[in-house]
């Protein structure tokens, strides 16, 4: 998954007591985290099929009360939803750095998420909205600052125990996704969809409980602000926001009373913006002239990571709407006799992660020993050709079940087997790559920086969906899977020229 790793500020231990040999606030973490990527996944295992739900795109069979839209519209709305909470991470980590420090911040914005998974589970296309912008927002808060409180934990970053910590919190972000399709997803698709949004407002509700109670073993740093605003910066700010909403509020307002409001009012300007905003931020510190020659040229070689990295997650992210879609309506829902809902295939990818990346692991530990450890560039390009072949096995069973056939689930398992091998060559990689080449200006941005790679990904996914582009269709899934495998020839044959922009990083 593509929040499964982070980097953290350093820190001092928060407590005698230990957790697996680790701070005693590591568990509170771990919890926390759990519980919030229970309640994020198991409503995204939900999404799609909610929104198609009592449609003609609805799998035959399948419940109603659903929001009865187009399988274009859903994918467009689903895209657009994941982007945005990636997106939301860079201004969360602003709050946690100048406004409310890291703690504050992730208690608002647990209970945000909760108010938004809570606001899904009432009826209506209205507080659907509501809660799935809630739900966005809160992501995006807690995201960028609980791994930062996890950091605090640890001594420095040459504490031993440091990446043993984050190991352990990245088996409780898998641990809550793996679990979460068969509870929620389970009761949503099969009981009641607004049961199972109430279930993942449930289970944020556990994990806020737990940070609460948990939270005198944190470490003291997360209750400071590093950089608070002065008075001046904040009216400043203040000033700006509430321009944008007045002229915002306005414009809609000029569109619904001339009765020609529709939800692509919304839907394009945020998947526009989703694309704009990550070009403008890396023009943006490209053209600093504060930086220097040697940060010029990283920068310069990080655009090809950035690029290939948004090109890797607007296929890999179409696992919960293309490929979710595909399960649900034309994938058999037996194995041996037993059924089974749609939403289960959504813990496949977790799944796999718990169990190959301690494989990867000590794949390329051995590797190394021998000297033959492929270097960044490479695992870049290897990522990129194994989620493009995902694919291209994807066609095979789209052609099999074009007569109104059902295919067998390990088609399905495959293609994520494929992608989640793809991720764990890319994703660990992009993390590593991004803070060694992060001019030390903007050391503590960067990381934003890499999530935005998922937003414009996932927003050029959505754009395409609402210029009414089928992307559940043969021809649109080939095209993907074959710019995903020439851009990772592409930066494979390009990568001495890469090298040299990277200067000293490997």
């Amino acid at each position: 998954m593509a929040s499964s790793l982070t980097t953290a500020s350093a820190g001092t231990p928060g407590s005698e007591k230990t957790f697996f040999g680790h701070p005693r606030g590591l568990a509170t973490l771990f919890m926390t985290e759990m519980w919030e990527r229970f309640s994020y996944y198991g409503m995204r295992a939900l999404l799609v099929l909610y929104l198609v739900s009592g449609g003609a795109d609805a799998a035959t069979g399948s419940q109603g009360g659903g929001l009865a839209m187009t399988a274009a519209t859903a994918t467009a709305i689903y895209s657009v939803y994941v982007s945005m909470v990636y997106l939301m991470a860079m201004p969360g980590g602003w709050f946690g750095d100048r406004v409310w420090g890291a703690r504050k911040t992730v208690t608002i914005a647990a209970f945000v998420i909760m108010a938004g998974h809570a606001s899904l589970a009432i009826p209506g296309q209205a507080m659907f909205f509501v809660g799935l912008a809630l739900v966005a927002a809160g992501s995006g808060l807690l995201k960028a600052n609980i791994s930062t409180m996890v950091g605090h934990l640890y001594d420095g970053p040459d504490d031993p125990r440091r990446d043993g910590g984050f190991t352990l919190f990245y088996v409780g972000i898998n641990l809550g996704a793996f679990v979460a399709p068969f509870v929620v997803g389970t009761v949503g698709e099969k009981v009641n969809w607004h049961l199972g949004f109430a279930l993942a407002a449930l289970g944020m509700g556990l994990g806020l409980i737990q940070f609460l109670v948990g939270t005198k073993s944190l470490s003291p740093k997360s209750n400071v602000v590093p950089n608070p605003l002065s008075p001046a910066e904040r009216k400043s700010i203040l000033v700006k926001v509430s321009l944008v909403v007045v002229l915002a509020a306005a414009f809609y307002g000029v569109v619904v009373a001339l009765g020609v409001y529709t939800l692509n009012w919304a839907l394009v300007p945020i998947t526009l913006a989703g694309l704009i905003i990550p070009v403008a931020v890396l023009v943006r510190i490209k053209r600093d002239k504060d930086l220097d020659k040697t940060e010029q040229s990283k920068m310069t070689g990080y655009i090809w990571f950035f690029v290939a990295a948004a090109v890797f997650w607007m296929i890999y992210d179409q696992g919960g709407s293309t490929l979710s879609l595909f399960a649900d309506d034309k994938t058999a829902d037996t194995v041996f006799g037993l059924g089974f809902p749609a939403t289960w295939y959504q813990s496949l990818n977790p799944l796999f992660v718990m169990a190959l990346a301690p494989v990867f692991a000590w794949l390329w530990l051995w590797l190394a020993r021998k000297n033959q450890e492929p270097n960044t560039i490479v695992k870049f390009a290897m990522g990129l050709v194994l989620v493009g072949a995902s694919f291209f096995v994807f066609i095979v069973p789209m052609n099999m079940a074009g007569g109104g056939d059902k295919v067998s689930p390990m088609w399905l398992v495959s293609i994520y087997m494929i992608q989640t091998i793809g991720e764990l060559c890319l994703s660990p990689v992009g993390l590593s790559v991004t803070t060694k080449m992060a001019p030390q200006k903007y050391a503590s941005q960067m990381m934003g920086v890499w999530f935005l790679a998922v937003t414009a990904g996932d927003c050029t996914t959505g754009l395409l969906s609402l210029a009414g582009v089928d992307l559940n269709g043969t021809g649109i899934i080939a095209m993907e899977a074959s710019l995903a495998v020439l851009a990772g020839f592409a930066i494979y044959m390009y990568r001495k020229k890469v090298q040299g922009l990277m200067g000293s990083v490997h």
